[in-house]
This record gives C-alpha cells, structure tokens and sequence, in this order.
C-alpha cells in the first residue's frame, strides 16, 4: 500500500500524488498517470502493483488546480467531468507536473513514465517534451494520433485494443509509423479501451499482463 504525498510544481502550486514504494531491489522509478476518472481505486491499485514489481511509483493528481483530489465514477456524469477537468488542464502545466514527478524520482536513478487513456496521451506527449525521461509506455491515448509527428526523446511503445469505440487502432498505428517506423504499436485483438483498467467492464486481463509484460521489458524490470 502506498501513501499520499504533495509534489511542487513548476508554478509554485503544490499537488496531490500517489506514492508507493518498491518490493525488493528497486529497478527505477515510474510515473503513472491516471486516466481522465482521476486518482480512483484503479489508478492506486496500478501504483501498487508497479511497487510490486520493484518500481517506485508515483501518480499524480493531475486536475488538482480545478479541484482537488477528483475522482469520478465510470458512468455518463463521471466521464463528462472528467473530460471538462482533461480539457481545461493546459498541456503546458501537465507536462510541468509530470517533470515535477521526474525530478522528485531521478536522484534515485532512471524514471519512466506510463500512462492509460489521458495519461496515454500524457505519456506520448511527455516522452518528446519532458527531457530526462528513460522510456515511455502509452496505452490508448486520444491525442497520439494528432500529435504522432513528435519526435520522441526517449524509446516509446504504443498499446491499443482493436475492439476500442473511442480510438480507430489502425489509423492510429498507420500515423506513429508513417513518422516513426521504429516505434512498437501493439493491438490487442481482444481488449476494447481502457482494458488496462480493473473494472470488470473494460478489463481484459489477458491483454494487461501482455502490455505490462512489454513494458516492464521496455523500462529495464
């Protein structure tokens, strides 16, 4: 189980962050950044099961300049707050967060960064805005489409489920190559979005432990 703990931003505000510490010899640092439902039992659970595996964790809360400490239900009411909170956070002042979570974790050797859904998004942004960052795993992010012609600053995987409504896999992947042949795109045949996420919904257990395998791979555990 890991702990709350307060992060300073670039800005001067003090935000909101889950902290959990590695089991055994620790094999580096990892940022987890939530999806758009806020630091909910999901994203927590995710922190801790990286601890496991030998990472320290941290997530952090990424609206706490709208409101503090948010979390949402997966339900039509949830997901549009958390699409206004996601929206009307500037990318500028997450990616100062996310280098803000760097910073607290580098004097203890590499970080990398892991994101799921807004965080995927966050992730792929990150890895070609946020320097000092080892490697980055992005699992079904919005924006990575939109912004694939970014040139990443460190290696970078991609996770995508084919059965996901809310992201077209093929054109996504089709994008990231065509700017950036080297980068690994993986689509889970049978993961819809989110299935990453423990919520018996949108969970596909099988496609989780694959990406996670892959990106424990990709981050040196």
């Amino acid at each position: 189980m890991g702990d709350t703990i307060n992060i300073t931003g670039a800005d001067g505000f003090g935000f909101g962050a889950y902290h959990a510490a590695p089991t055994g010899e620790r094999k580096g640092g990892v940022i987890v950044v939530q999806e758009i439902f806020g630091l909910d039992e999901h994203v927590r659970r995710d922190v801790d099961r990286w601890a496991s595996l030998g990472f320290e964790a941290i997530a952090p809360s990424m609206y706490d300049r709208r409101e503090i400490g948010f979390t949402a239900g997966h339900d039509p009411q949830g997901m549009q707050a958390g699409i206004a909170h996601a929206m009307a956070t500037p990318l500028d002042q997450a990616m100062g967060d996310i280098a803000a979570c760097r910073d607290l974790l580098s004097p203890r050797g590499k970080v990398n960064i892991v994101g799921y859904c807004y965080g995927g998004s966050m992730a792929w942004l990150a890895a070609a805005k946020v320097s000092g960052l080892s490697a980055a795993s992005s699992y079904y992010g919005s924006m990575v489409q939109a912004n694939a012609g970014l040139q990443p600053l460190c290696p970078v995987i991609v996770h995508l489920g084919r059965l996901d409504t809310h992201i077209s896999a093929d054109a996504l992947k089709d994008a990231v190559l065509a700017a950036h042949p080297e980068v690994p795109i993986y689509i889970y045949e049978d993961a819809g979005h989110g299935f990453n996420n423990d919520d018996p919904e949108r969970h596909d257990n099988a496609s989780a432990e694959l990406a996670r395998a892959r990106t424990v791979a990709l981050f040196g555990g």
